[in-house]
């Protein structure tokens, strides 16, 4: 693996220090998200122990046998909870399924919440009984660092700080669990881990994987590998970002690509940052000003989302 990391680094610290160096963090996030759309964040707060916990346990589920990881696959759910099996998921206008199989975790709702039947409820290991009570703890640790990200993305596009943070309250955001298997031997050539593609959401959260494989599409068309590095968490700004912010924010093409000479294994857990449902994201006055005119249409991110799941082959 790599030592040096080949996007911006921010340091969340940086975030809650003196105003100067709160400054310097908004402008570089910004940057960042309207350059190239990834940067590196460290000191973000979730624990490093508690994602190597999680990683061990994702693999005691993903070597249970295959009719029994699909005894968790509930087609109602269209994939949004539980299990999805090997090659059920492709990218948009990908003819070919990516070489993944992968398990969602969504918000935990206690007993008598009022969005309760809104949002389905979380699946449960039988046979591994630590997973679900360790995703829980990863995702609320995760769901805390992307709050601080949103509000200083909000401000470096000059909007009240809790503007996007408030969005993600109560949302719908799902923590994946990937499991990349060794690539079959009879795998199409077209066929890669994960093929290109652009994240749904507002941002993206990667936990650092368990191996080096993604690698993110610059401007001049070279695909860039983006190393995993220990204590770093990657983010990304995805399609709905960009849409509400009339493409101020760039939302960037990226892939996972497959192992040369060998056929290792690979894990890593994406948290998808989802706005509620009923949130606009007709672009935002103050970004349509910047651009001179509005580049993307009304729409809510219920309709965004359920309009790119179809795109992806996880609903009907």
């Amino acid at each position: 693996m790599a030592s040096i990391q080949s996007i911006p680094v921010l340091d969340l610290r940086d975030f809650h220090a003196s105003s100067d160096r709160r400054t310097n963090f908004i402008i570089q996030l910004g940057q960042a998200l309207e350059k190239t759309g990834f940067f590196a964040i460290t000191h973000h707060g979730v624990d490093s122990a508690l994602i190597q916990q999680a990683y061990q346990v994702a693999e005691q589920f993903f070597e249970l046998p295959e009719a029994i990881k699909q005894q968790y696959e509930v087609p109602e759910l269209h994939g949004q909870r539980g299990f999805t099996s090997f090659g059920q998921e492709h990218a948009k206008d990908h003819p070919y399924p990516d070489l993944k199989e992968f398990w969602h975790v969504g918000w935990d709702l206690q007993a008598g919440h009022p969005l309760t039947g809104h949002y389905a409820a979380n699946l449960q290991v039988a046979e591994v009984p630590q997973f679900h009570p360790v995703m829980a703890q990863l995702y609320a640790q995760l769901e805390a660092c992307a709050a601080e990200l949103l509000k200083a993305c909000a401000l470096y596009l000059g909007e009240p700080e809790t503007l996007l943070s408030d969005m993600i309250q109560e949302s719908d955001t799902i923590l994946r669990i990937i499991h990349y298997p060794p690539v079959p031997a009879d795998a199409h050539p077209a066929s890669l881990r994960s093929a290109p593609h652009e994240d749904i959401n507002l941002i993206t959260l990667l936990c650092e994987a368990t191996d080096d494989g993604l690698e993110l599409l610059q401007r001049d068309g070279s695909w860039l590998p983006i190393p995993t590095l220990p204590g770093q968490i990657i983010v990304d700004s995805g399609d709905m970002l960009q849409q509400l912010t009339n493409g101020v924010l760039q939302s960037t093409t990226h892939r996972v690509v497959n192992p040369t000479g060998d056929r290792r294994r690979r894990f890593s857990m994406p948290y998808f940052v989802h706005p509620r449902k009923e949130i606009d994201l007709t672009p935002l006055p103050g970004c349509i000003a910047k651009v001179g005119k509005q580049l993307f249409p009304a729409i809510t991110a219920g309709e965004y989302l359920m309009q790119r799941l179809r795109e992806i082959g996880l609903a009907e």
